[in-house]
């Protein structure tokens, strides 16, 4: 694990509590997503944080993997599944979302939202793209979001707070976006940094197809990109490495 998502790990459980504390409901988008699928035996929320999502799974399936990289906010997923009677259905794993401890086509809905950006390199980003389409059933969907460039609250500065004047693409392709932190303010007044990766939509619709997702649904809503996805079934390791490379 690199010292980035290293970073990202100490982050959250030194913020968990009160991150937390602030995430009580699920995203509207979540729930109408969860509104139009079939129900399913096993769902996943990746990212699962206080499992807020993870509770809505397991209205849809009869069991939930809540997976996330932080202990401190497993912690707190588990007090919210004892608080609200549905500990029996959920099991929380600590691990890493681009290699997921998970066996191949075990998983019938899953949702992977406001994690993906966290990760540090668009290597690892579509990495865990593909490990999310390895472990989804044949009829398995899943609905990945990260937030974007669309959203009002993000302009275009790199880490050191310096305009980012260049959004184009090396290769002349999809624009990009960019690396950034973003602060969160403990009780006390005291900053604590997160790393994202803030995506233009078009770079998001990129990294999907260059995974082993296929993309069923893509709407911004919020700021924020939401793509419905099945595993692409035809889409081989070989022909998504080759894709990347181009």
């Amino acid at each position: 694990m690199t010292d980035r998502r290293v970073d990202v790990r100490h982050t959250y459980d030194r913020i968990a509590t009160h991150f937390a504390s602030t995430r009580e409901y699920a995203w509207p988008e979540v729930e109408a997503f969860v509104d139009r699928i079939e129900d399913g035996a096993v769902g996943l929320d990746l990212g699962c944080g206080n499992c807020r999502h993870a509770e809505l799974l397991t209205t849809r399936t009869d069991r939930v993997i809540g997976l996330d990289i932080s202990r401190g906010l497993l912690e707190t997923g588990r007090a919210r599944g004892a608080d609200r009677e549905f500990a029996g259905s959920l099991d929380l794993v600590q691990g890493d979302c681009a290699q997921l401890p998970l066996g191949r086509e075990t998983v019938d809905l899953a949702v992977y939202v406001a994690t993906l950006h966290h990760l540090p390199t668009r290597e690892a980003r579509i990495a865990s793209l593909d490990e999310l389409a390895r472990v989804l059933t044949d009829r398995g969907r899943a609905l990945v979001s990260v937030w974007s460039t669309a959203h009002s609250r993000f302009e275009a500065y790199d880490e050191d707070g310096d305009p980012v004047t260049n959004t184009d693409s090396d290769d002349g392709g999809e624009a990009d976006g960019f690396d950034t932190t973003v602060e969160w303010t403990l009780p006390g007044g005291e900053l604590v940094d997160r790393f994202y990766h803030i995506y233009t939509p078009a770079e998001f619709e990129a990294d999907l197809e260059a995974s082993g997702l296929e993309t069923q649904r893509f709407e911004l809503s919020s700021g924020n990109c939401y793509a419905d996805v099945t595993a692409d079934e035809n889409r081989n390791a070989l022909k998504r490495t080759s894709k990347r490379g181009e």
